[in-house]
């Protein structure tokens, strides 16, 4: 399967993008990561506004990890990378869409993506299988 192009932007286009952001009390954002080809929601993080440069800039996906309190580039343990597709805010500025070309596992369980949990026959349920263990690759699970 071939995969996206990374799309980066200039300064300029970065700080236009980031001006309409509205951040909350902790500086942050919810971003919503979805494969940009099928429309599947991979998973849902948080960015502040160096993580929105850093992934305007270089054209992968870069978070922050509120359990870090650190900047967490999607993929650098894992391998498992984002690349930038596209980038959009909604319109009350206060959420975004990141639009990924998705390598691996989304989420840090070994998952395609993040939401593999329902409601099945009146129980919660695990509706699709891990497609890495990432405990035997040895993999730190961000």
């Amino acid at each position: 399967m071939p995969t996206a192009a990374s799309v980066t932007f200039p300064p300029a286009a970065i700080d236009a993008f980031i001006a309409a952001i509205q951040f909350d009390a902790q500086g942050l954002v919810p971003a919503i990561a979805q494969q940009h080809d099928t429309g599947e929601v991979l998973m849902m993080a948080w960015m502040d506004r160096a993580a929105v440069a850093e992934t305007m800039r270089t054209g992968r996906a870069c978070y922050w990890s509120r359990s870090r309190q650190a900047p967490w580039r999607k993929g650098d343990t894992s391998g498992h990378i984002q690349t930038l597709v596209d980038l959009r805010v909604d319109c009350d500025g206060d959420t975004l869409l990141v639009l990924v070309d998705q390598t691996g596992a989304a989420c840090h369980t070994g998952q395609h993506n993040c939401f593999f949990r329902a409601i099945r026959g009146g129980a919660l349920a695990t509706i699709a299988p891990v497609m890495i263990d990432m405990d035997r690759i040895g993999k730190d699970k961000a």
